[in-house]
């Protein structure tokens, strides 16, 4: 009876082992695609440039999506979009290229001395044609037109430092010592690699602290300038442009003090509006005026909840000489601070300056918060440009230093590859069509569509429209009575040029 069973108690004993295979395989490929899917939470790795498709017949309207739902990210559709005479009843943006606004300066990153960094280890080829993909405008480029440098080191350096570091006890007061040799390695080359590229990006550059020996507190985090510093911490200023400008890099613009109402970060400092004031009065405009040097001066830096702290500067006569507008973050308050600055002083800019996404972000909502507050919000209430920070971060997160910022995540994430993430689309949706010289002109919000459009310096109108609600919307964009209608899904961004 044993030798008759055997054969059937084997066969069960094998299809069983054979079942548990076919189970442990199933459960490897299970674990396998949920660590990819955990994986693709950190960045999208979407391949660039975007082949262009090819437009079926003539179309008077180009159309650039981002649409996270449908995987599509800033590229050119395949529609046709002419404009007629014909009515409907959808909602319609009318854009009147009449009422004008605020010259553009550009859209762009902080270029800090990490993502320098970063960009610097690629291998030449790979390193140029991500520099070339970046700054200019042709093909599917984004055409970057703004950077923001810091003046020393940022938080998003490797290691903290100024241009005249110096042993505890020690003071510099003719900055003998001064060198922008810290700089040498990375951001320089790179921002020279960069103007070459376009000799026209404007460059804004913010100390995140003076040298310690300077400060109230002789350290990097937080502390004063201290009164008896403040004539030279302003020739600081002027060597520091002289010496950018030597290397062949202009420096448009600089604030004097990055977030001064913040001492928490490595490196930062505290800086009252009453001292930012007395600064820019007595000591830094003078020493601009006297060196004739043109770069512009921008007050504050820091967020919208404080409107009333470049208002009380640019409202003394004396220092609003020496000052060329107010700069914005948006950690706190509302975008419409920006209009409330500038109608109180509309021969004063505005700008925006800083606004970090937090790693590893969460794409659809990331690009809804920033389209609508920045690319949209800040241009609409007068901002001259848009900096999305920081241009580049590795995959964790670094370079920064010890107590600064991080979770901060790149426009585009380096590591063995180049991942684009969601600030390298929020600016590109601006950056490649809004040059610096366009001029922004009216346009509706209606309904879930919120717009901002432009005419940029080639006579091009351009609109970017976010429908901020969950489902598709069609409407019309209306322009000297005639309309094309297109259609734009739940969360998506589209930019028209015609």
């Amino acid at each position: 009876m044993k030798l008759l069973l055997l054969p059937s108690i084997m066969n069960r004993q094998y299809r069983f082992s054979h079942y548990l295979v076919q189970c442990l395989s199933i459960i490897l490929i299970a674990l396998a695609l949920i660590g990819c899917a955990k994986a693709k939470i950190e960045t999208q790795p979407i391949p660039t440039p975007t082949p262009v498709p090819v437009v079926n017949g003539k179309s008077d309207v180009a159309v650039w999506l981002t649409d996270p739902d449908h995987i599509t990210y800033f590229a050119k559709q395949n529609v046709t979009l002419n404009f007629s005479s014909s009515s409907n009843y959808n909602p319609t943006i009318v854009v009147d290229s009449t009422q004008t606004f605020q010259t553009i300066d550009g859209f762009g990153f902080a270029l800090t001395g990490g993502s320098a960094y970063l960009i610097n280890q690629l291998a030449s080829a790979t390193r140029d044609a991500l520099l070339k993909e970046l700054f200019t405008a042709d093909s599917t480029y984004i055409g970057v037109s703004y950077l923001r440098i810091s003046i020393g080191s940022s938080d998003l350096d490797a290691n903290v430092f100024s241009y005249d570091d110096l042993p505890a006890g020690q003071t510099d007061e003719g900055l003998q010592n001064f060198s922008i040799d810290p700089d040498k390695p990375n951001l320089i080359p790179v921002l020279k690699a960069i103007f070459a590229l376009n000799p026209k990006i404007k460059i804004l550059g913010s100390p995140w602290s003076p040298p310690t020996w300077m400060k109230t507190n002789q350290n990097s985090v937080g502390g004063s300038l201290k009164p008896e510093y403040y004539s030279v911490y302003a020739n600081y200023f002027v060597k520091y442009i002289k010496a950018m400008e030597a290397q062949g890099i202009r420096i448009d613009a600089i604030t004097p003090q990055n977030e001064p109402l913040y001492g928490g970060n490595n490196p930062s400092m505290l800086m009252s509006a009453l001292e930012e004031d007395d600064f820019v009065k007595n000591y830094l405009g003078p020493a601009f005026q006297t060196a004739n040097i043109s770069t512009k001066i921008i007050v504050y830096d820091h967020n919208c909840d404080m409107p009333s702290y470049p208002l009380s500067i640019l409202n003394d006569p004396v220092a609003k000489k020496f000052i060329d507008g107010s700069a914005f973050h948006l950690y706190g308050g509302d975008i419409s601070a920006l209009t409330q600055v500038h109608n109180t002083h509309p021969d004063r800019n505005v700008y925006f300056t800083e606004q970090w996404v937090g790693g590893p972000g969460n794409f659809p909502s990331d690009l809804k918060w920033h389209v609508k507050n920045l690319i949209i919000g800040a241009t609409r209430n007068w901002s001259k440009n848009v900096i999305e920070w920081n241009l580049a971060s590795d995959p964790n997160y670094y370079p920064h230093t010890i107590g600064g910022c991080s979770t901060c995540l790149g426009a585009l994430t380096i590591g063995t590859s180049v991942n684009r993430n969601v600030s390298y689309y929020i600016v590109a949706h601006a950056s490649k069509f809004v040059s610096a010289g366009s001029v922004r002109i009216a346009s509706d919000n209606v309904g879930n569509l919120s717009s901002v459009a432009y005419k940029n310096p080639a006579g091009k109108k351009v609109l970017i429209v976010l429908n901020e609600g969950t489902s598709s919307q069609t409407f019309n964009i209306q322009f000297k009575d005639m309309i094309v209608t297109p259609t734009l899904s739940g969360g998506a961004v589209g930019t028209y040029i015609w």
